[in-house]
């Protein structure tokens, strides 16, 4: 489709930009300092919402995640940047740009799109969980992990992450336990690696985990006794938050680590032209600051694509 011939009552800006966590208003306000029009867009809370503050991030260390945002709109307002607080629906190739359907029904047109819309962790389903996610049930012990430093811990992982997450644990506590929740066995070799480190093992399921004012404070089990603890680590599979990515036609990785993010080169962009994904939603570390940083890049070279595309047009007389 050529954006010609779309309506020409439709709303145009230069980036679209789709989610207004760290990445996608890193993404405007570069976009913004540029002199470019823009919109963006959101209508969800964000994956560190339940966190009582962000944390490893310069300058913002314990800044709670709502309050980072307001912020962020908040500094976007001397520049062209429009803010609205809609879902975005569609989008769809045209030969110059985008055409993007937004949740309250309207269209606008751009020359680039930027998806800041990040993964949704799905949770294990333990009962007391509700309680307590995203503040002593984690996922990231860089984020959550100082404020338990040389406490009990117990943590959950998948077979082949086992002795990964409990080398990684061990830089906040010694006093580890490895709970399964009743869900498959443990390598002989592992369980003497684990043994060997005193690192306690229980294999019962989990009948609830024990809390008081949302802090974790032990975990019961259906059989045996209770065991003391101040945080729950673990890993969570996740899905992408929103479809764009793959509906216009970028690769999600199947395998590996990195398996369910959308494979990007590193400035962001993918192999849809003018199509650029950033945050947690793109293969990249997941963090605040990582997100911000990868919106401002991906920014910059979009930015760079289209001052190209406007001096190839410029022709001599």
């Amino acid at each position: 489709m050529n954006a010609a011939s779309v309506n020409q009552s439709i709303e145009s800006f230069d980036v679209v930009v789709v989610g207004a966590g760290p990445g996608g208003l890193s993404a405007a306000l570069v976009l913004g300092r540029a002199c470019r029009k823009v919109l963006i867009c959101d209508g969800s809370p964000g994956r560190n919402a339940p966190a009582e503050g962000v944390h490893g991030f310069f300058t913002q260390d314990g800044t709670p995640p709502s309050e980072l945002r307001r912020l962020g709109r908040e500094q976007l307002q001397p520049y062209d940047v429009t803010y609205r607080e809609v879902l975005v629906d569609t989008a769809q190739d045209t030969d110059d740009g985008f055409l993007v359907s937004l949740r309250s029904g309207s269209q606008v047109v751009c020359r680039k799109l930027i998806v800041a819309t990040g993964i949704v962790d799905e949770l294990p389903k333990l009962n007391g969980l509700d309680e307590i996610w995203g503040s002593t049930a984690i996922l990231c012990p860089y984020c959550h992990g100082w404020e338990f430093r040389g406490k009990p811990w117990a943590f959950m992982a998948p077979p082949e992450f086992l002795i990964e997450s409990a080398t990684l644990l061990g830089g906040w506590t010694d006093q580890l336990t490895y709970v399964t929740n009743g869900n498959g066995t443990i390598a002989e070799a592992d369980r003497r690696w684990l043994t060997e480190r005193s690192i306690a093992i229980r294999e019962e399921p989990i009948a609830q985990l024990v809390s008081q004012s949302g802090q974790l404070t032990s975990i019961e089990f259906e059989t045996g006794p209770a065991v003391d603890c101040s945080i729950l680590q673990f890993r969570a599979p996740f899905h992408q938050r929103s479809s764009l990515a793959k509906d216009l036609g970028c690769t999600i990785i199947a395998e590996g680590p990195m398996a369910g993010m959308v494979k990007t080169e590193p400035t962001g962009a993918t192999e849809v032209p003018g199509l650029f994904i950033v945050g947690d939603a793109a293969a990249g570390p997941p963090s605040v600051a990582a997100a911000a940083a990868e919106g401002a890049f991906a920014a910059a070279v979009a930015n760079r694509f289209m001052l190209a595309e406007e001096a190839a047009q410029v022709r001599p007389a």
